[in-house]
Protein backbone atom coordinates (compact mmCIF):
# COMPACT_ATOMS: atom_id res chain seq x y z
CA UNK A 1 0.00 0.00 0.00
CA UNK A 2 1.26 3.27 -0.96
CA UNK A 3 1.91 5.90 1.85
CA UNK A 4 1.64 9.91 0.79
CA UNK A 5 3.15 11.33 2.99
CA UNK A 6 1.61 15.72 3.13
CA UNK A 7 4.39 18.14 4.19
CA UNK A 8 3.80 19.41 7.63
CA UNK A 9 1.00 22.57 7.48
CA UNK A 10 -0.66 21.41 4.29
CA UNK A 11 -3.79 19.49 3.68
CA UNK A 12 -4.04 16.01 3.11
CA UNK A 13 -3.85 14.63 -0.45
CA UNK A 14 -6.13 11.79 -2.22
CA UNK A 15 -5.23 11.16 -5.95
CA UNK A 16 -8.01 12.38 -7.99
CA UNK A 17 -11.18 9.94 -8.93
CA UNK A 18 -11.84 8.65 -12.06
CA UNK A 19 -14.84 10.49 -12.65
CA UNK A 20 -17.84 11.88 -10.57
CA UNK A 21 -21.34 10.32 -11.04
CA UNK A 22 -24.41 12.09 -10.51
CA UNK A 23 -27.90 11.10 -8.91
CA UNK A 24 -30.60 10.12 -11.20
CA UNK A 25 -32.78 8.23 -8.69
CA UNK A 26 -35.58 10.71 -9.20
CA UNK A 27 -35.23 10.38 -13.34
CA UNK A 28 -37.76 8.24 -14.84
CA UNK A 29 -37.25 4.69 -15.09
CA UNK A 30 -36.93 5.10 -18.83
CA UNK A 31 -34.17 8.05 -18.49
CA UNK A 32 -32.71 5.83 -15.85
CA UNK A 33 -31.85 2.71 -18.10
CA UNK A 34 -30.87 4.87 -21.06
CA UNK A 35 -28.22 6.82 -18.91
CA UNK A 36 -27.40 3.84 -17.52
CA UNK A 37 -26.60 2.16 -21.24
CA UNK A 38 -24.74 5.27 -22.22
CA UNK A 39 -22.72 5.84 -19.56
CA UNK A 40 -21.74 2.01 -19.65
CA UNK A 41 -21.15 2.49 -23.62
CA UNK A 42 -19.02 5.30 -22.75
CA UNK A 43 -16.98 2.99 -20.67
CA UNK A 44 -16.31 0.58 -22.48
CA UNK A 45 -15.11 3.06 -25.04
CA UNK A 46 -12.85 4.64 -22.43
CA UNK A 47 -11.34 0.92 -22.01
CA UNK A 48 -10.89 0.34 -25.67
CA UNK A 49 -8.69 3.68 -25.32
CA UNK A 50 -7.20 2.34 -22.54
CA UNK A 51 -6.24 -0.94 -24.66
CA UNK A 52 -4.91 0.96 -27.46
CA UNK A 53 -1.03 0.64 -28.40
CA UNK A 54 -0.43 4.15 -26.58
CA UNK A 55 1.60 3.98 -23.38
CA UNK A 56 2.90 0.29 -24.77
CA UNK A 57 6.19 -1.31 -24.52
CA UNK A 58 6.96 -1.70 -28.00
CA UNK A 59 10.63 -3.16 -27.51
CA UNK A 60 12.97 -4.14 -24.90
CA UNK A 61 16.08 -2.01 -25.09
CA UNK A 62 18.46 -3.19 -22.82
CA UNK A 63 19.63 -6.69 -22.42
CA UNK A 64 20.20 -8.67 -19.45
CA UNK A 65 23.60 -8.10 -19.26
CA UNK A 66 22.85 -4.09 -18.98
CA UNK A 67 20.29 -3.93 -16.56
CA UNK A 68 23.36 -5.69 -13.86
CA UNK A 69 24.73 -3.76 -11.24
CA UNK A 70 27.98 -4.13 -9.45
CA UNK A 71 26.01 -4.05 -6.02
CA UNK A 72 23.69 -5.72 -6.23
CA UNK A 73 22.18 -5.49 -2.59
CA UNK A 74 19.05 -3.48 -2.64
CA UNK A 75 18.59 0.22 -3.52
CA UNK A 76 16.52 0.99 -0.16
CA UNK A 77 19.79 -0.04 1.94
CA UNK A 78 22.55 2.00 -0.06
CA UNK A 79 20.04 5.12 0.31
CA UNK A 80 18.44 4.06 3.84
CA UNK A 81 21.05 7.46 5.31
CA UNK A 82 20.45 10.79 3.49
CA UNK A 83 22.85 12.86 1.56
CA UNK A 84 22.47 16.28 1.82
CA UNK A 85 24.70 17.35 -1.50
CA UNK A 86 23.96 18.27 -4.39
CA UNK A 87 25.61 15.67 -6.76
CA UNK A 88 26.25 18.05 -10.04
CA UNK A 89 27.78 21.69 -9.92
CA UNK A 90 26.25 25.00 -9.80
CA UNK A 91 26.84 25.14 -14.12
CA UNK A 92 24.72 22.28 -14.55
CA UNK A 93 21.86 23.30 -11.91
CA UNK A 94 21.33 26.65 -12.99
CA UNK A 95 21.08 25.33 -17.30
CA UNK A 96 18.52 22.83 -15.33
CA UNK A 97 16.36 25.51 -14.09
CA UNK A 98 16.22 27.46 -16.74
CA UNK A 99 15.03 24.37 -19.02
CA UNK A 100 12.50 23.81 -15.96
CA UNK A 101 11.40 27.93 -16.53
CA UNK A 102 11.22 27.22 -20.67
CA UNK A 103 9.08 23.80 -20.20
CA UNK A 104 6.95 23.83 -16.84
CA UNK A 105 3.92 26.61 -16.88
CA UNK A 106 2.96 28.22 -13.96
CA UNK A 107 -0.15 26.28 -12.15
CA UNK A 108 1.49 22.71 -13.34
CA UNK A 109 0.90 19.63 -11.56
CA UNK A 110 4.65 18.07 -11.21
CA UNK A 111 5.64 14.70 -10.85
CA UNK A 112 9.37 15.10 -8.99
CA UNK A 113 10.63 11.16 -10.25
CA UNK A 114 13.49 10.29 -8.35
CA UNK A 115 13.91 13.15 -6.24
CA UNK A 116 15.52 14.23 -3.25
CA UNK A 117 16.20 17.05 -0.86
CA UNK A 118 16.18 19.67 -3.70
CA UNK A 119 14.41 19.70 -6.93
CA UNK A 120 15.93 22.68 -8.50
CA UNK A 121 12.62 24.26 -10.01
CA UNK A 122 12.83 28.22 -10.71
CA UNK A 123 12.20 29.92 -7.18
CA UNK A 124 10.20 32.30 -7.91
CA UNK A 125 7.83 29.89 -10.40
CA UNK A 126 4.34 28.60 -8.41
CA UNK A 127 2.77 25.38 -9.56
CA UNK A 128 -0.93 23.81 -8.64
CA UNK A 129 0.94 20.43 -7.06
CA UNK A 130 4.69 19.07 -6.89
CA UNK A 131 4.29 15.49 -5.55
CA UNK A 132 7.84 14.02 -5.05
CA UNK A 133 9.20 10.24 -5.48
CA UNK A 134 12.46 8.92 -3.85
CA UNK A 135 14.16 6.42 -1.47
CA UNK A 136 14.83 8.39 1.37
CA UNK A 137 12.34 9.89 3.22
CA UNK A 138 14.59 12.09 5.23
CA UNK A 139 15.98 13.63 2.05
CA UNK A 140 12.38 14.39 0.77
CA UNK A 141 10.90 15.84 3.80
CA UNK A 142 13.60 18.49 3.53
CA UNK A 143 12.83 19.43 -0.15
CA UNK A 144 10.76 22.77 0.33
CA UNK A 145 8.79 22.85 -2.68
CA UNK A 146 7.38 19.34 -2.71
CA UNK A 147 3.81 19.04 -1.34
CA UNK A 148 3.89 15.20 -0.85
CA UNK A 149 6.06 12.74 -1.28
CA UNK A 150 6.16 9.03 -1.08
CA UNK A 151 8.93 6.06 -1.15
CA UNK A 152 9.18 3.05 -3.44
CA UNK A 153 12.46 1.18 -4.59
CA UNK A 154 11.31 1.55 -8.90
CA UNK A 155 13.43 -1.40 -9.13
CA UNK A 156 11.60 -3.55 -7.23
CA UNK A 157 8.30 -2.57 -8.74
CA UNK A 158 7.57 -0.29 -11.64
CA UNK A 159 3.47 0.56 -11.09
CA UNK A 160 3.08 4.38 -9.81
CA UNK A 161 0.18 4.33 -7.97
CA UNK A 162 -0.91 7.74 -8.79
CA UNK A 163 -4.09 8.01 -10.97
CA UNK A 164 -3.91 8.01 -14.72
CA UNK A 165 -3.41 11.32 -16.66
CA UNK A 166 -3.06 13.39 -12.93
CA UNK A 167 0.42 15.50 -14.22
CA UNK A 168 1.30 17.97 -16.48
CA UNK A 169 5.01 17.24 -16.05
CA UNK A 170 7.20 14.21 -14.77
CA UNK A 171 10.74 15.18 -13.83
CA UNK A 172 13.72 12.99 -13.78
CA UNK A 173 17.11 14.61 -12.63
CA UNK A 174 20.50 12.96 -12.31
CA UNK A 175 19.08 9.54 -11.85
CA UNK A 176 17.94 7.56 -14.82
CA UNK A 177 21.48 5.73 -14.76
CA UNK A 178 19.98 3.77 -11.76
CA UNK A 179 16.73 2.47 -13.78
CA UNK A 180 17.02 -1.62 -13.85
CA UNK A 181 13.92 -1.48 -15.60
CA UNK A 182 13.71 1.72 -18.03
CA UNK A 183 10.93 0.42 -20.30
CA UNK A 184 8.06 -0.51 -17.33
CA UNK A 185 9.17 3.18 -15.44
CA UNK A 186 9.06 4.98 -18.78
CA UNK A 187 5.61 3.29 -19.68
CA UNK A 188 4.14 4.64 -16.08
CA UNK A 189 5.46 8.04 -16.75
CA UNK A 190 3.24 8.13 -19.68
CA UNK A 191 0.09 6.82 -17.96
CA UNK A 192 0.20 9.29 -15.30
CA UNK A 193 1.21 12.24 -17.90
CA UNK A 194 -1.91 14.62 -19.43
CA UNK A 195 -1.95 14.15 -22.70
CA UNK A 196 0.83 16.90 -24.02
CA UNK A 197 2.38 16.38 -20.83
CA UNK A 198 6.23 16.78 -20.51
CA UNK A 199 8.65 14.33 -19.18
CA UNK A 200 12.60 15.72 -18.48
CA UNK A 201 15.50 13.62 -18.22
CA UNK A 202 18.28 15.15 -16.93
CA UNK A 203 22.05 13.69 -16.63
CA UNK A 204 25.62 14.71 -16.50
CA UNK A 205 28.84 12.15 -16.08
CA UNK A 206 28.45 11.57 -12.37
CA UNK A 207 27.58 8.63 -10.99
CA UNK A 208 27.43 5.91 -7.98
CA UNK A 209 29.34 3.40 -10.29
CA UNK A 210 28.66 0.73 -8.24
CA UNK A 211 24.83 1.12 -8.79
CA UNK A 212 24.62 1.93 -12.22
CA UNK A 213 23.42 -0.34 -14.71
CA UNK A 214 25.83 -1.95 -16.87
CA UNK A 215 24.82 -0.44 -20.18
CA UNK A 216 25.41 2.91 -18.57
CA UNK A 217 28.76 2.64 -16.70
CA UNK A 218 29.96 1.54 -20.16
CA UNK A 219 28.61 4.20 -22.20
CA UNK A 220 30.35 7.45 -23.17
CA UNK A 221 28.16 10.92 -23.02
CA UNK A 222 26.58 10.37 -26.73
CA UNK A 223 26.01 6.64 -25.99
CA UNK A 224 23.89 7.58 -22.91
CA UNK A 225 21.92 10.35 -24.75
CA UNK A 226 20.96 7.84 -27.32
CA UNK A 227 20.45 5.43 -24.60
CA UNK A 228 17.69 7.60 -22.91
CA UNK A 229 16.11 8.44 -26.72
CA UNK A 230 15.76 4.97 -26.75
CA UNK A 231 13.14 4.25 -23.61
CA UNK A 232 11.21 7.01 -24.94
CA UNK A 233 11.06 5.71 -28.24
CA UNK A 234 10.22 1.96 -26.85
CA UNK A 235 7.06 3.39 -25.27
CA UNK A 236 4.16 3.89 -28.29
CA UNK A 237 2.28 7.74 -27.72
CA UNK A 238 5.64 9.49 -26.53
CA UNK A 239 6.64 12.66 -29.81
CA UNK A 240 10.33 12.30 -30.91
CA UNK A 241 12.83 13.06 -28.32
CA UNK A 242 14.13 16.71 -27.77
CA UNK A 243 18.20 16.28 -27.32
CA UNK A 244 19.52 19.39 -25.27
CA UNK A 245 23.28 19.54 -24.52
CA UNK A 246 25.74 21.87 -22.86
CA UNK A 247 29.43 20.97 -22.91
CA UNK A 248 31.44 22.64 -19.61
CA UNK A 249 33.35 25.91 -20.64
CA UNK A 250 37.12 25.72 -20.98
CA UNK A 251 39.27 25.68 -17.65
CA UNK A 252 40.45 29.36 -16.89
CA UNK A 253 44.26 27.77 -16.68
CA UNK A 254 45.42 27.93 -20.52
CA UNK A 255 47.79 24.76 -18.85
CA UNK A 256 45.01 23.09 -16.73
CA UNK A 257 43.36 22.36 -19.75
CA UNK A 258 46.18 21.13 -21.75
CA UNK A 259 47.60 18.75 -19.04
CA UNK A 260 46.20 15.35 -18.29
CA UNK A 261 45.75 15.68 -14.74
CA UNK A 262 43.24 18.29 -15.53
CA UNK A 263 41.48 16.45 -18.16
CA UNK A 264 41.23 13.57 -15.76
CA UNK A 265 39.59 15.99 -12.91
CA UNK A 266 37.19 17.14 -15.25
CA UNK A 267 36.18 13.90 -16.46
CA UNK A 268 35.57 12.86 -12.40
CA UNK A 269 33.80 15.88 -12.04
CA UNK A 270 36.24 17.30 -9.39
CA UNK A 271 36.76 20.65 -11.27
CA UNK A 272 34.36 23.68 -10.82
CA UNK A 273 32.08 24.16 -13.98
CA UNK A 274 33.21 20.40 -15.46
CA UNK A 275 30.11 19.31 -15.63
CA UNK A 276 28.55 18.92 -19.05
CA UNK A 277 24.54 18.94 -19.01
CA UNK A 278 22.24 16.60 -21.11
CA UNK A 279 18.47 16.35 -21.06
CA UNK A 280 15.71 14.45 -23.54
CA UNK A 281 12.14 15.66 -23.47
CA UNK A 282 9.34 14.01 -25.04
CA UNK A 283 5.67 15.06 -24.84
CA UNK A 284 2.16 12.45 -24.12
CA UNK A 285 0.74 12.19 -27.54
CA UNK A 286 1.76 15.93 -28.70
CA UNK A 287 4.02 19.01 -28.02
CA UNK A 288 1.69 21.20 -26.61
CA UNK A 289 2.19 25.27 -28.22
CA UNK A 290 1.47 27.71 -25.36
CA UNK A 291 0.74 31.51 -26.59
Amino acid sequence: MLTIHPQPGLRSWHPPLAANLRTTSSLPLKTRLFLAAKTTNTLNESNETERSSAGKIKRLVLSKEGRTKLNTYPDREFYSYPRFVTHVDDGFISTLTDLYQEKLRPDSEILDLMSSWVSHLPKQAVYKRIVGHGLNAQELARNPRLDYFFVKDLNQDQKLELESSSFDAVLCTVSVQYLQQPEKVFAEVFRVLRPGGAFIVSFSNRLFYEKAIGAWRDGTGYSRVQLVVQYFQCVEGFTQPEIIRKQPAAAADPQQEKSPFGWIMRLLGLVSGSDPFYAVVAYKNFKPVYE
